[in-house]
């Protein structure tokens, strides 16, 4: 499907932070039958800007994890504002090497504008838990997908999207780092985020025509946790075709596939785009 770009780059960065914005744990309980929520990285502790679990969808049993944000300020220094910990990313990669084990399908939702980037973080090895996760993701032998929802903030984001597909809501965005710290960075001047958010290309059609997501989840009207139903039923539907569609995929073409997908990008010859 093709989405008109009647919304502007930045005005979709404001949408994908929006406060009524479905979090992960909306999609969770809306698209799947059951969920059992495990926790902790049997490391440090268990980081509550992540969740994960076992659970159902039709007749099949999958792993879920989601970076979850709070809506009160309450709930934002709850979840840490979505900005996950070292051991949020050791107990999401404890969980999927878990489900390799008993080879269960992985689902990600990726919502975060960022890993945290306290001093606490870098102590705990923050640098060395995001690249673990990418390291092992790329060999594991169940298929993964994940799916943007909100913001897709940097390594933050690209530890929980080393997958077989990559999707996002189509007001969701997915960026090396934010419109506000590029404009900073490159132009040393803050209030040029509109203009940032533009030349980034961090929209979900923009990525898709690069070639960087697989499919565009289509928002009706812009997502809100309060209207539920339709959102929900349209990426149920797609993500039991995900499952159906890598169903009898041995280990080893599922993880062929994934090493394909990522090498692509800066083999000109593949993708036709010359990255």
């Amino acid at each position: 499907m093709i989405v008109k770009q009647t919304i502007s780059a930045w005005e979709r960065v404001q949408l994908a932070r929006g406060k009524n914005r479905p979090h992960a744990m909306d999609y969770i309980s809306n698209i799947f039958d059951s969920f059992m929520e495990l926790r902790g990285d049997r490391v440090y502790g268990d980081d509550r800007a992540v969740i994960g679990g076992i659970a159902s969808i039709g007749k099949q049993y999958v792993t879920v994890i989601g970076q979850q944000k709070g809506r009160s300020l309450k709930e934002n220094q709850h979840r840490n504002f979505g900005m996950t910990n070292p051991e949020g990313y050791r107990k999401a990669l404890r969980l999927i090497r878990q489900a390799e084990k008993f080879h269960r399908p992985v689902i990600l939702f990726v919502d975060t504008p960022g890993a945290f980037c306290g001093v606490e973080a870098e102590e705990r090895g923050e640098g060395e838990a995001i690249a673990r996760n990418l390291f092992e993701l790329s060999g594991i032998r169940v298929p993964i997908l994940s799916v943007v929802i909100g913001e897709g903030g940097s390594g933050g984001a690209l530890a929980l999207a080393m997958a077989n597909e990559v999707w996002m809501m189509e007001n969701a965005v997915y960026s090396i780092l934010s419109p506000e710290g590029f404009a900073a960075i490159l132009w040393k001047d803050g209030t040029r985020t509109a203009e940032a958010a533009k030349v980034m290309k961090i929209t979900a059609q923009d990525l898709k025509d690069l070639g960087v997501i697989e499919k565009i989840i289509p928002e009706s009207f812009p997502a809100d946790k309060d209207y539920m139903q339709d959102l929900s039923e349209k990426l149920r539907g797609e993500i039991l075709d995900f499952l159906h569609r890598y169903q009898g995929k041995t280990g080893e073409k599922i993880t062929e596939e994934r090493y394909r997908r990522f090498r692509k990008f800066g083999t000109p010859g593949e993708t036709g785009k010359g990255f």
